[in-house]
């Protein structure tokens, strides 16, 4: 990869992009995507879309989302404690100790999980974190000191840890879920913009927002695009790691490849079309079976207005929402190339109906 790629990815999986606080985020993303598109769409709520090739009757999209898990202050006690509420599917297991970054109108504002030493806990009876009992704490000793902060209810919270690599393999940080997959979606753009690519649709690359929360920002935009074909990419759990059953999870490893899905949702002439593309190009995959819904955009692409032909890239990830979520980078590079591919083969006005 290029170092200009690689600063752009930094930066982008560095900012703060929390559900419902995005704009940030997709600022990047655009200003990175400006090279390589045609046009762009930015709707209400703050889903960035670049479009190539504008104004063809057969419309594709290629997709992730930016958003990222986060904290919302929910309380503060009068001796100046913070108290918090998820926004979004947040580890308060994983809280204690760890460094936060305080969102406010005046600026960001540290502060930090406290949790009482090892000292004064007794083993048998210590409490583990939940959300009733986690606190943040920004050096106030009263509320009023915390208000002057400009700190109030509603303040959205983010985890300070950085981007950082791993033996040369693994990208690790917070917001790889799914920054990521904004990253990937914007280096196929990249990738066609270079190789003078002339593609006989119009392609949409979607980046949504507020898919932690019930895949919003891609329920939103899939009813404006009203796109023929959906190819969304997101990450899923490595398997291989402790404490993880394969009889229910599934045996799934980074460094293997992008993982291609099966369920109700996933629409499986398109699927096996992009398995014979994989195939053909000798881009490594593995396969995942999803019970009733994906969990992903991908649900909300399939069944947006009379149903659109839908699939799913997954990226293999260990420790999903932590701030140390894993990818390795040549799973990333296959995700890239087989979003390449299928595109190159993909045809204006392709039909994958099970009945025609």
């Amino acid at each position: 990869m290029a170092e200009p790629n690689i600063e752009f990815l930094y930066k982008y999986l560095n900012n703060a992009s929390p559900t419902g606080f995005e704009a940030s985020g997709q600022q990047i993303w655009l200003d990175y995507m400006k090279p390589y598109i045609d046009t762009q769409i930015i709707d209400v709520y703050g889903t960035a879309v670049g479009v190539i090739n504008p104004g063809q009757p057969y419309k594709v999209v290629i997709e992730g989302h930016s958003d990222e898990i986060s904290w919302f202050v929910n309380y503060i006690t009068e001796d100046g404690y913070i108290y918090v509420r998820r926004n979004g599917g947040s580890d308060h297991q994983i809280a204690p100790s760890k460094r936060v970054n305080i969102h406010t109108r005046k600026g960001i504002v540290k502060g930090v999980f406290g949790w009482p030493a090892i000292h004064v806990r007794e083993a048998a009876t210590e409490e583990r974190p939940t959300l009733k009992n986690i606190f943040i704490d920004v050096g106030a000793a009263k509320k009023a000191e915390v208000e002057e902060m400009g700190i109030h209810v509603g303040c959205v919270i983010t985890f300070e840890d950085t981007l950082m690599e791993l033996n040369n393999k693994f990208y690790v940080g917070r917001a790889l879920d799914n920054r990521i997959g904004g990253y990937i979606i914007a280096e196929v753009a990249r990738k066609l913009k270079e190789n003078n690519i002339q593609l006989p649709y119009t392609l949409y690359v979607v980046n949504s927002v507020q898919e932690e929360i019930g895949l919003r920002g891609a329920e939103m935009i899939s009813r404006r695009l009203k796109p023929d074909v959906a190819i969304c990419c997101d990450v899923i759990h490595d398997t291989q790691s402790p404490m993880y059953n394969k009889k229910l999870d599934g045996d799934l490893a980074c460094g293997r490849g992008p993982v291609l899905t099966y369920g109700p949702a996933v629409q499986n002439n398109l699927l096996n079309f992009m398995i014979d593309v994989a195939t053909e190009k000798s881009i490594p995959f593995q396969r995942a079976a999803a019970s009733r819904s994906t969990g992903t955009d991908t649900d909300s692409f399939a069944y947006s207005a009379e149903g659109v032909a839908s699939a799913l890239i997954s990226l293999p990830q260990k420790y999903m929402h932590t701030t140390v979520e894993m990818c390795h980078k040549d799973d990333i590079q296959a995700c890239i190339d087989l979003y390449y591919e299928i595109l190159l083969k993909l045809e204006a006005g392709q039909d994958f109906r099970y009945i025609k």
